[in-house]
């Protein structure tokens, strides 16, 4: 099957009745999408005018080659957290005396994922977007708003806080308690009350929308900036140009591992935020064809002097809400962010940093999913543990370190699950065709003489001595009439040649004891690995069956 391109799939079928809807739908996403196109950059210490431009370039991208009518993409906090840290592991390494240009290693870094996306998409890896499983995704994101939480102390209170980790920085603003800029602190906890009560009330104009134009209303009226508030400042008022960031002098492996990082993280958010509203919204999401989006989306925002983007829950939910039906909304947002970024950079220059982290600290606050984390209590508690690990990772560690945290627990996670296959021994029931677990039918009896045994899972070299003991241990405590014992591998996909060792070995223990060993319903590459080993051969071609039913009578014709 070839690779083939697609353009402006997402404009297919367009019909002339939607303009309406798409137009307003439009105005809206990009109004709510300014205020957090602006604070998000303040995480990752970066200018605010980058993150107009990343809810720009990135959008028009995803409507030309996005395969979703009504996925927003755009500026998102946990990946901005994510570039926030591999800036500062990038600059680390950089030559002594050499000037670091952040906003040009973040466009590097948006353009690393978007080759990273395309080259998932030719690798046919559609299958990350569930790498990171939820309740793993689930405690990493918490992890993430409580460091978000953390960075906005320096905005609330107009404090230099130096400190990293989740309580230094508190204990230093206790010792500098006397720095503290009060009417910052103060205007900071009323937009962030704003916020809260807008969320409450379900109020018809976004939180965010209300704290921008209260704060500017404010900051004309009062002059913040003459009282000591910090404000956004001057902002570039032209359009930024294309253009292929410089690479040279950057350490080019500390950039692939940071684009790496944020390329997991950000297709993981935005593949569960695309399914999310690809279930409200009545269609089916296809990861692989998605990466193609969001690797145009990050090579456009490389391109044009931006940063990482992924897809945008809240812009997404206002598409929704006022009726988008197509990505001509998206061309919109973009038409109207420009017409913004030309037109009104005076006004945005006045908006003052504590209103915008009191945004960040309800965005983080929102990420917070409590009842995701009791729910996999309820549902496993193993599974909570791995959340709270991959909770902890950017907590103690670091957010870059607690990427690693986060796909390590995966490991060990999928480790677990595959090293200790399930079994369950099998029997008949008086009168019925088949064989049933005997733990699960409790009138289901084993043949006598036969023991049939279904093994849950692939067997490979790391779960081979499990298996092993399991299989021993059951022929151990079999009756003393038994003549067979039959390995049901339905549920078996894969096999190596450990395992094929381990049976070889198996099948002469068993016997020595008066056993044979068999295998029914073998997947045919799993065959083909005994066969090539030599363990077909061992066992006897008469003791391998293509059905379990054919084993039971070929055991009862014998019998």
């Amino acid at each position: 099957m070839g690779l083939r391109l697609p353009v402006l799939t997402s404009l297919s079928g367009y019909q002339p009745g939607w303009v309406r809807s798409d137009v307003s739908a439009g105005l809206a996403v990009a109004a709510v999408g300014l205020p957090s196109a602006i604070a998000y950059p303040a995480i990752a210490g970066l200018p605010p005018e980058t993150g107009i431009y990343a809810s720009i370039a990135p959008l028009v991208a995803y409507a030309i080659f996005g395969p979703s009518r009504q996925l927003i993409v755009g500026p998102d906090a946990a990946t901005m957290t994510v570039l926030a840290a591999v800036l500062v592991a990038v600059t680390a390494s950089v030559p002594v005396g050499l000037e670091v240009d952040r906003t040009a290693i973040a466009a590097i870094l948006a353009l690393g994922v978007g080759l990273f996306c395309l080259a998932a998409w030719v690798l046919r890896l559609g299958v990350l977007a569930t790498f990171l499983s939820r309740p793993i995704l689930t405690g990493f994101f918490i992890g993430i708003s409580l460091s978000i939480l953390i960075g906005q102390i320096g905005r609330f209170t107009g404090v230099k806080i130096e400190a990293e980790g989740l309580l230094a920085p508190v204990l230093e603003l206790l010792r500098k308690a006397g720095s503290i800029h009060w009417p910052s602190l103060l205007l900071a906890l009323g937009m962030f009350g704003l916020l809260q009560i807008a969320r409450a009330m379900r109020f018809p104009v976004p939180g965010p929308v209300l704290v921008v134009v209260l704060s500017v209303v404010l900051s004309a009226v009062f002059d913040f900036e003459g009282r000591g508030i910090a404000v956004v400042g001057d902002i570039p008022t032209g359009l930024p140009s294309l253009s292929l960031p410089a690479i040279a002098d950057l350490p080019i492996q500390t950039l692939a591992l940071g684009a790496a990082a944020i390329f997991l993280v950000s297709y993981g958010a935005g593949i569960i935020t695309a399914r999310s509203f690809g279930a409200i919204g009545g269609y089916p999401v296809d990861p692989n064809r998605e990466l193609i989006g969001f690797g145009a989306a990050n090579i456009g925002a490389g391109l044009f002097g931006a940063f990482p983007v992924t897809a945008s829950d809240s812009r997404t939910a206002v598409n929704l809400t006022v009726g988008g039906r197509s990505q001509v909304t998206s061309i919109v947002a973009a038409a109207t962010l420009i017409a913004t970024l030309l037109f009104l950079g005076p006004t945005l220059r006045i908006i003052p940093i504590p209103a915008l982290g009191a945004i960040l600290a309800a965005t983080a606050i929102s990420l917070i999913d409590l009842a995701a984390l009791r729910q996999i209590w309820r549902i496993s508690r193993m599974e909570f543990v791995f959340a709270l690990i991959a909770m902890w990772g950017p907590i103690g560690l670091g957010v870059l370190n607690g990427v690693v945290i986060a796909i390590g627990v995966t490991l060990v996670y999928v480790l677990r699950k595959l090293m200790f296959p399930r079994d369950a021994m099998l029997g008949r029931v008086p009168g019925h065709d088949g064989f049933y677990k005997l733990h699960r039918t409790p009138e289901a009896r084993q043949v006598p003489g036969l023991a049939v045994c279904l093994i849950q899972g692939s067997l490979l070299f790391f779960n081979t001595d499990y298996v092993a003991s399991r299989l021993r241990s059951i022929a151990e405590e079999l009756p003393a009439d038994t003549r067979w014992l039959l390995i049901d591998a339905s549920a078996i996909s894969q096999i190596d040649s450990s395992a094929a060792a381990m049976l070889e070995e198996l099948c002469d223990e068993l016997r020595n004891r008066g056993i044979r060993l068999g295998v029914a319903e073998l997947h045919a590459e799993a065959r083909d690995i005994l066969v090539r080993a030599g363990v077909i051969e061992r066992i006897g071609s008469d003791m391998v069956f293509d059905i379990l039913e054919e084993a039971y009578h070929a055991f009862e014709a014998q019998a």
